[in-house]
């Protein structure tokens, strides 16, 4: 079994960083017969995208071959991903190191996934679609909106 896990800096000793995407590394760990067996530490390819930080995280967890990934919070978008992809998400809190966190889940201890702010905390369904409709809304809605009547407005003058 393959864990990703959100890192600062990487290594067993690190903390788990509560930010998946913006994450600046990730800890690698392989475990076999509940004993981890491999450790490498490598940099997240989108830490510093100005956008779609998400996206290129989970895929990079895709292309690790990560049966799990292990953060403090999920966003939508990475979580679209890595769920379409069948990876499971878990949550840890800032205050468990990589061992602690890869043990547990181990365990069954760390089960369910948080998302973040952007997801309004109501899981990945909302996240989703609430970003979807604040999209639409001031893009589509409040742009003719605002356009048709500022038009209609200078026309009559």
């Amino acid at each position: 079994m393959k864990i990703v896990i959100a890192t600062i800096n990487g290594g067993l000793d690190d903390r788990v960083n509560q930010a998946f995407g913006r994450t600046p590394t990730f800890t690698i760990v392989d475990v076999e017969n509940g004993q981890i067996t491999n450790v490498q530490v490598l940099p997240n390819p989108g830490y510093s995208q100005p956008r779609g930080a998400g996206v290129t995280a989970a895929q990079f967890c895709i292309d690790q071959g990560a049966n799990a990934v292990i953060a403090g919070q999920f966003g939508p978008n990475s979580s679209g991903v890595l769920q379409a992809a069948g990876i499971k998400m878990v949550s840890a809190p800032a205050t468990m190191t990589v061992r602690e966190a890869v043990e547990s889940f181990l365990r069954g201890e760390l089960t369910g996934a948080i998302m973040g702010p952007e997801g309004s905390g109501m899981g990945g369904g909302y996240g989703r679609g609430g970003g979807m409709g604040r999209g639409r809304g001031a893009g589509g809605g409040m742009g003719r909106g605002r356009g048709g009547g500022y038009g209609r407005g200078r026309g009559g003058w």
